[in-house]
């Protein structure tokens, strides 16, 4: 089980950086995924990346940040203006990693990004299944040309 989640551009670089070691959501998974695919909203609006789930906690806004905040790549204003009155949800980052060719969430059989998190398959399942398909396209071009020269 995986997930594909949007995140502002500033926090999907930290991520893959490794320098943001947790994701606050105000909205918890019903099934926690084994990977979690970075869409990276506007300008950039691709998947670029994913990484592994450690723990999720919850609670209060002031429990998270005393546990996690030093480690969201967020301030501390920012972080209690978004999460007030709320349960907040930390979801540890591990294994962050930036996917070699970005994909068009128009590929995944989405028209729009992920309010907050939608339920995928492997994406990088996905591009091995499309590169395939390319390269065996590319051959049986290259195959029908070679045998329309010899006529």
């Amino acid at each position: 089980m995986n997930a594909l989640l949007s995140i502002k551009p500033r926090y999907a670089e930290a991520i893959l950086t490794g320098t943001k070691k947790w994701e606050f959501r105000t909205r918890r998974f019903q099934r926690t995924p084994d990977k979690v695919f970075i869409y990276c909203s506007t300008p950039v609006r691709k998947v670029v990346g994913v990484f592994e789930t450690g723990k999720i906690i919850s609670g209060s806004p002031g429990k998270i940040w005393k546990m996690c905040g030093k480690e969201g790549t967020i301030s501390k204003k920012e972080f209690f203006e978004y999460f007030n009155y709320k349960i907040v949800y930390a979801i540890q980052i591990s294994r962050a990693k930036k996917l070699d060719v970005p994909i068009e969430l128009n590929s995944l059989g989405k028209s729009r990004p992920p309010q907050s998190f939608y339920y995928i398959d492997d994406i990088q399942n996905l591009g091995v299944k499309r590169e395939k398909f390319f390269i065996f396209n590319f051959i049986k071009k290259s195959i029908l040309g070679l045998a329309i020269r010899r006529r």
